[in-house]
């Protein structure tokens, strides 16, 4: 068995894509994890899956299309990471709900950066940290600026943002 993972699943339970917790712990279980839980009913799986990571990762999708007849990325990170994100954001936070962080599945390459930088954000500020994107929000996630989602495309890889309450809570949860 390998380390403690969160597993953060892209776009569940929005749009039609409807994926029971308790139906993703139990994949994830069929799957060979171990000290399987979830939080909330957005996509935020703990476990620790056996061997590599990534090919847990790449399974629990496969699971995820083959049960369910949809795609979602697994995207997932270690509890050090996690932390590491939240002491990493670049923005003041005015409202924890209003900033998130966005966990890429791959780094973008440079000229992706470059081209998302070159869109108009309005007044959506963000940052690209590592491996994951920071964001602040002016009026909240359903309120943005289109030309952050215009930006974020441009950066050419899958992604899934969490809030920084819920990535606290999920730091939380890892007792790390």
């Amino acid at each position: 068995m390998g380390a403690r993972r969160v597993v953060l699943l892209r776009a569940v339970n929005v749009g039609g894509a409807s994926l029971p917790m308790a139906e993703l712990r139990a994949l994830a279980t069929s799957l060979g994890a171990e000290d399987v839980a979830t939080h909330i009913a957005s996509g935020n799986l703990l476990c620790t899956p056996p061997g590599d990571p990534d090919v847990f990762d790449r399974a629990l999708e496969q699971a995820v299309q083959e049960r369910f007849g949809f795609f979602r990325e697994a995207i997932s990170r270690t509890p050090e990471q996690l932390r590491a994100a939240l002491d990493a954001h670049p923005f003041e936070v005015v409202d924890a709900r209003f900033s998130y962080v966005l966990f890429l599945l791959h780094p973008p390459e440079p000229a992706a950066v470059t081209a998302a930088q070159e869109v108009d954000t309005g007044p959506e500020l963000w940052q690209l940290v590592g491996q994951d994107v920071h964001l602040r929000y002016a009026e909240g996630a359903g309120r943005a600026h289109p030309g952050l989602d215009k930006a974020l495309r441009r950066l050419r890889t899958p992604a899934t943002a969490r809030n920084l309450n819920t990535v606290r809570k999920l730091v939380a949860l890892t007792g790390s």
